[in-house]
C-alpha cells in the first residue's frame, strides 16, 4: 500500500484525538500507519510542516462561504465557526495556536475576519490588526475551554471548581467577549466620524 499525504495527515489527526498533541509524535504516527518513521518525511519534511498541513484541515471550514449580509454578522459567524473548528479536535487550539505563531498554517481564517472588518469601514492596516486580536481572543478562550474539559474529563478539578465549570456556559461567555469586541469596532467607527 502506498502511503499518501492525505494518509499521513488523517492519522495524525487521529493521534490528535485520541492522545492528545503531546503524545503526537513521528514514531507513534510511523507505528499507526505501520511505516518506518522515514517513509513520513517524504510527505513533510519535519513534524513542524506535518502540524501545519494538520492545522490546514481542522480550518478547513473556515473557507466556506459566509451566511451573514453585514460586517458584524459576518464576524460573528466566522469567529463561532473558527471555534467550532477548534472544538471539533483534541487540542485542536493548541495545535491551531502553535501553528499560527510559526506561520505554518495556510489558512485564510484570518484574512477573512480582517475582510469582515474592513467591510465595517475600519482601514486595512486597522481590520488587520483587529483580525488578529480576534484570532487570539478565539484561541485563548478554546485553549481554555478544552483545558477544562480535559480536566473534568480526568477528575482533575475539584468539587468547587467542578461545580463552577459545570455552571458556566462557555458560548455564553466567548458571546460576551465577541459583542465587546464588536461594540469597540462599531466605537471605533463613530470616533472616527466625528
Amino acid at each position: 500500500m502506498q502511503l499518501h499525504r492525505d494518509d499521513v495527515v488523517d492519522g495524525a489527526i487521529a493521534i490528535l484525538d485520541q492522545y492528545g498533541l503531546a503524545d503526537l509524535t513521528m514514531r507513534r504516527l510511523a507505528g499507526a500507519l505501520r511505516v518506518q518513521p522515514g517513509a513520513l518525511y517524504w510527505h513533510f519534511p519535519n513534524k513542524q510542516a506535518l502540524l501545519g498541513a494538520v492545522a490546514d484541515r481542522i480550518l478547513a471550514p473556515m473557507e466556506h462561504p459566509v451566511r451573514a449580509g453585514d460586517w458584524s454578522g459576518a464576524l460573528a459567524e466566522l469567529a463561532h465557526r473558527l471555534r467550532d473548528c477548534l472544538l471539533t479536535y483534541r487540542d485542536g487550539a493548541e495545535l491551531v495556536s502553535a501553528t499560527y505563531a510559526s506561520r505554518l498554517t495556510t489558512s485564510k481564517g484570518r484574512e477573512r475576519l480582517a475582510a469582515a472588518v474592513i467591510r465595517a469601514g475600519i482601514p486595512r492596516a486597522e481590520a488587520e490588526l483587529a483580525a488578529y486580536t480576534l484570532l487570539y481572543y478565539v484561541l485563548g478562550h478554546t485553549v481554555d475551554e478544552q483545558s477544562r474539559m480535559q480536566m473534568d474529563s480526568a477528575g482533575a478539578l475539584t468539587a468547587e471548581t467542578g461545580a463552577l465549570a459545570a455552571s458556566e456556559d462557555p458560548t455564553a461567555r466567548f458571546d460576551f467577549g465577541l459583542q465587546l469586541f464588536t461594540a469597540g469596532i462599531r466605537h471605533r467607527l463613530g470616533a472616527e466620524i466625528r
